[in-house]
């Protein structure tokens, strides 16, 4: 990507090699996610020019001085979180890496692997998996055993974490609760199928897309509201008799935070998941905020570790109680990157991915 609003360009990269704490990965699968599309359209910002993606798997196939994390031929999820392990967030415990957000889009030590002649080129999430092969740090590779699919294990890279992740890892989710979730693209999906990990007791789908609600119900949805035909708080307040007990926002705008946190019962907890706009702000009645004692709480990659829910996603998935191949309803190549990006932007069901 040179510019935002402009198909991203497939080109030969010079690709150094591996440097201290650093290894090489042939990918075998990326996902498309909702965040590469808000790159391509300018909603989220970034150093230029920049390889995107940052959901994928992929196999080991060299390895950099100092490596003791992975050996060749490990196949990996890779984390577009790269865990430092040193900063004040590593040591407690969150996904929030200080080293990882001061250097971004580079590696560790603050320079890049890619070059076309003389301009450098960055990697989004230090990954960048819209590519053939990537050098990463080894602290974005998460080993994965065979029976996991290099596309399921792609997709627990991001999206799978991000939404299921957010729900599993919730300090006040409960069994038995009541769920709403608005916006039912792979990360609302995930949320659904961590919902009912929990046991939820009632899941209620909320998108604009009726074929999406529909879809929604293979995932674990128990009841579905299509918010451009019905005013969505007043239907869950309905059907819950008074709120639900958590609410969560995948795809992340005032509006739908609003909705979310609204439609959440006296003493229940709205959860922001999706990125919106910097500097957006949902019109939230503060005094209603008090006296119903709601909580308001944002859920980034998980809220997590993004290895520890790595393992547990696919723990989840050897068992047979999380289905993430069926979010996958279409597959490239990597020069139909742009195509798969329009077909999320069409909103069409599941998830895209690239196979290599």
């Amino acid at each position: 990507m040179y510019e935002p609003n402009r198909p991203l360009e497939i080109q030969d990269l010079h690709q150094e090699s591996p440097r201290q704490g650093e290894v090489r990965i042939s990918m075998e699968a990326a996902g498309i996610c909702a965040s590469d599309h808000h790159a391509t359209t300018g909603r989220m910002k970034m150093p230029l020019p920049v390889v995107l993606g940052h959901e994928g798997s992929g196999t080991v196939v060299e390895v950099g001085p100092g490596v003791s994390r992975v050996k060749l031929g490990d196949r990996c999820i890779l984390s577009f979180m790269s865990l430092c392990g040193y900063c004040r967030q590593c040591r407690s415990g969150t996904g929030l890496c200080e080293t990882h957000a001061l250097t971004r889009n580079m590696l560790f030590d603050g320079t890049v692997r890619l070059h076309r002649e003389d301009i450098e080129i960055q990697q989004m999430g230090k990954i960048g998996v819209f590519a053939e092969s990537v050098v990463v740090p080894q602290e974005a590779c998460y080993p994965f055993k065979d029976e996991l699919s290099p596309q399921a294990a792609a997709l627990i890279g991001c999206c799978v974490t991000t939404g299921a992740g957010a729900v599993i890892n919730s300090s006040v989710a409960s069994a038995g609760m009541t769920v709403a979730v608005f916006g039912c693209g792979g990360v609302g999906l995930s949320v659904i199928q961590g919902a009912r990990l929990m046991n939820a007791s009632r899941i209620i789908a909320v998108d604009v897309y009726s074929h999406k609600l529909e879809f929604s119900y293979k995932f674990g949805a128990t009841d579905v509201v299509n918010s451009r035909e019905t005013d969505p708080v007043e239907a869950i307040v309905e059907l819950t008799g008074g709120g639900v007990d958590m609410a969560f926002d995948s795809f992340g705008g005032s509006i739908t935070t609003a909705a979310a946190f609204n439609s959440v019962r006296k003493g229940g907890t709205a959860v922001v998941i999706g990125l919106s706009n910097p500097g957006e702000s949902p019109p939230i009645d503060l005094y209603q905020m008090a006296v119903s004692q709601k909580s308001l709480v944002g859920s980034f990659y998980g809220s997590a570790n993004p290895h520890e829910t790595f393992s547990k996603l696919a723990r989840f998935c050897s068992r047979d109680v999380l289905d993430v191949d069926s979010l996958i309803t279409r597959t490239y190549s990597l020069d139909e990157v742009n195509d798969g990006l329009e077909a999320l932007e069409r909103g069409e069901d599941g998830r895209g991915v690239i196979l290599f």
